[in-house]
């Protein structure tokens, strides 16, 4: 594992280091709903709404991010939203309740822009035949602060305040600005604006000249509204069949062990691999994981649905991303990493509502609907695996390939 993460640039482990220390102290979506209940006495239909509009800022950030960034560049537009976000939840304590309903959607917005912008840096700084392992490096960082900050917001929460918590994220936030700015120098992140020179066709263009690509943000957009219901309609399901809260943090808990154990040894191990494969398998996993749920609830089948879905989004998160950056034109990779962080992301806003309803009205449908839903978006990037590539593009590049320069 070792040789092959020596092919992961030194300004990656620099830039993991700071997303590190930004996801531990990355708190406050965990706690956002308790505080708006709690200390700012908003009502449960109030709060659902005030993170509602929350998560559309979010998406509409991963929409975005990365449209700013070819035209202004990303680390540029990294910095920006870093700072623009940490201020916001920095003011969070200050603000009247009605001020939340627009500061909690500017930081969440701010939020997305920056998770785009941070992956089309990383696309821009790594060349070709890396960035599978690059990726996987950035995402296992980020889960190991994820997996550290609920425990540590929970401590800040109750030993001292939820202002704290704010104060805390927000503080964060502008570290990895400031952190970025240290350690990626500008000129390595210098991106030929959008739209210059030569004619460059525009990004539906680019899209349908490349209609793999457009099947995987097909099929990520389905399998991102399955993969959501864990965090849903999953914990309802359990209590609906005698599992409390804490076996719930339990089982979703794995999660977390399985990505931070497995996902960068399985990075090294199949980055030879054609990556449509690799994705399809892992959205076929995750239809499995559902269908563990049919013989009924219990702890048994909850773990090995959770451990199912957890083997998939190690193949094809990771792999997703760095095939899209790899097809994506020099003058649209942050275009393509904004649509690709977009989807990926669409299953916080659309997930619950759709699978609530679904549930709510025929709770027995939703779990062989998700397999269903899930296995169809992975067969479908199994089929576009054994088209050949179109005249003129380049086809889906492994690790043994020759490596583009990342761009200067």
């Amino acid at each position: 594992m070792v040789q092959g993460l020596r092919d992961v640039p030194k300004v990656v482990w620099l830039l993991a280091a700071g997303v590190f220390v930004n996801a531990v102290v990355s708190f406050t979506f965990v706690f956002v709903f308790l505080y708006l209940t709690g200390p700012r006495g908003l009502g449960t239909a109030q709060a659902g709404l005030v993170t509602g509009i929350g998560g559309i800022g979010l998406v509409a950030g991963n929409f975005t991010g990365g449209w700013y960034g070819d035209r202004f560049g990303h680390r540029r537009v990294l910095l920006a939203a870093s700072a623009l976000g940490g201020l916001t939840l920095t003011a969070f304590p200050l603000l009247p309740a009605a001020g939340l309903y627009a500061a909690l959607p500017l930081a969440q917005y701010a939020s997305g822009v920056v998770r785009a912008a941070n992956s089309a840096l990383v696309a821009v700084t790594v060349p070709e035949g890396a960035r599978r392992q690059a990726f996987a490096v950035v995402r296992c960082v980020s889960n190991g602060g994820f997996t550290l900050g609920p425990p540590l917001g929970a401590l800040i929460a109750t030993g001292l305040s939820y202002d704290w918590l704010f104060l805390g994220d927000g503080l964060g936030t502008l570290f990895f600005a400031l952190w970025t700015a240290r350690v990626v120098p500008a000129r390595a992140a210098a991106r030929t604006p959008a739209g210059t020179p030569g004619g460059a066709p525009g990004l539906w263009a680019e899209l349908r000249a490349r209609p793999a690509v457009l099947v995987l943000l097909g099929a990520i957009l389905v399998t991102d509204l399955v993969y959501r219901q864990q965090y849903g309609t999953f914990p309802v399901y359990l209590a609906d069949h005698g599992l409390d809260t804490r076996d719930f943090g339990y089982v979703i808990a794995l999660n977390g062990a399985v990505i931070l154990l497995l996902e960068l040894p399985a990075a090294v191990a199949l980055r030879a691999r054609p990556p449509l494969p690799v994705i399809g398998a892992g959205l076929l996993l995750v239809g499995a994981g559902y269908a563990a749920l049919l013989p009924g609830a219990g702890l048994g089948t909850a773990a090995s649905m959770i451990v199912l879905l957890s083997l998939g989004e190690i193949l094809y998160k990771t792999t997703a991303t760095a095939y899209v950056a790899d097809q994506a034109p020099e003058h649209a990779i942050g275009r393509f990493q904004s649509l690709y962080a977009g989807v990926s992301v669409s299953g916080v806003v659309l997930g619950p509502p759709l699978g609530g309803a679904l549930y709510a009205a025929a709770p027995g449908l939703l779990w062989p609907l998700c397999a269903l839903l899930a296995g169809g978006a992975g067969a479908a990037v199994l089929c576009a695996a054994r088209r050949p590539a179109r005249h003129g593009l380049r086809p889906a590049p492994e690790t043994g390939s020759l490596p583009r320069a990342a761009a200067g």
